[in-house]
């Protein structure tokens, strides 16, 4: 199981938003390079890029970021954040990053089918939820979609790969929503990664149970930050067989 520290990007600095409110944030470095080999170095073996201000204005601002770290570390790379046309996530790929994560776009049937048609397994869909309805445009813009209804559309069209993000967790230190993880494996055939909220290493522990029924990998934020985890610890985890 992949443990995959975050680093949200906004202004240029690496930040935590609470529950993706874009004006409640704390900023951790002014330096998102240092920040990419600090995990590095702890041994994270993927990194997972967002660019907030992407989100929030649909267009990335950050790839140049992005791309710095590509360039100096042997890091597998996941970015996303404001890639709504295919042009920007061809332009993506020619950064040298290795999965691109599309939100608000994934509900253009026709743009996802393009997308998958021209990149395959490199796209993976972020599914970010408020109880289980889709939320878009950085999370400002609640639907009445149903999130398993929404994950099941995009997997027959060809995608393997979801990242669930549950809104109210994240940034809150609050644990998982092992309900809102277990029902959507239940319905739900993919590989995911699971976000929002993870706190302790109990909540690594659990998931990890949960691996063989398709939980690839974590991705864990502000409890990184604040040292509420270990890297190294969460990473021992993890691996355990």
């Amino acid at each position: 199981m992949l443990v995959i520290p975050a680093i949200d990007l906004k202004g240029g600095k690496c930040v935590r938003l609470w529950q993706g409110i874009k004006d409640k944030e704390t900023v951790y470095s002014h330096e998102p390079l240092q920040v990419a080999k600090l995990w590095i170095d702890k041994g994270a073996k993927r990194l997972h890029i967002v660019d907030l201000d992407g989100a929030f204005s649909g267009i990335p601002q950050h790839l140049p970021v992005a791309e710095s770290i590509k360039k100096s570390f042997s890091i597998t790379l996941q970015y996303g954040g404001g890639i709504r046309t295919l042009k920007i996530l061809k332009g993506v790929f020619e950064k040298g990053i290795n999965f691109a994560i599309i939100g608000t776009k994934a509900l253009s049937k026709s743009f996802l089918q393009n997308a998958i048609d021209k990149f395959g397994e490199r796209i993976i869909i972020s599914i970010d939820c408020k109880e289980d309805k889709l939320a878009l445009e950085g999370w400002e813009k609640e639907t009445s979609i149903e999130i398993q209804e929404f994950a099941r559309n995009v997997t027959d069209i060809g995608i393997k790969t979801i990242i669930l993000t549950d809104i109210t967790r994240d940034g809150t230190l609050r644990g998982v929503n092992i309900e809102l993880i277990e029902d959507f494996l239940k319905n739900v055939n993919c590989n995911l990664i699971v976000a929002g909220g993870i706190s302790s290493l109990e909540d690594i522990k659990w998931m990890k149970k949960l691996e063989d029924k398709k939980i690839k990998g974590i991705i864990i934020g502000k409890a990184l930050y604040t040292g509420a985890i270990k890297l190294e610890e969460a990473l021992k985890i993890a691996d355990e067989d």
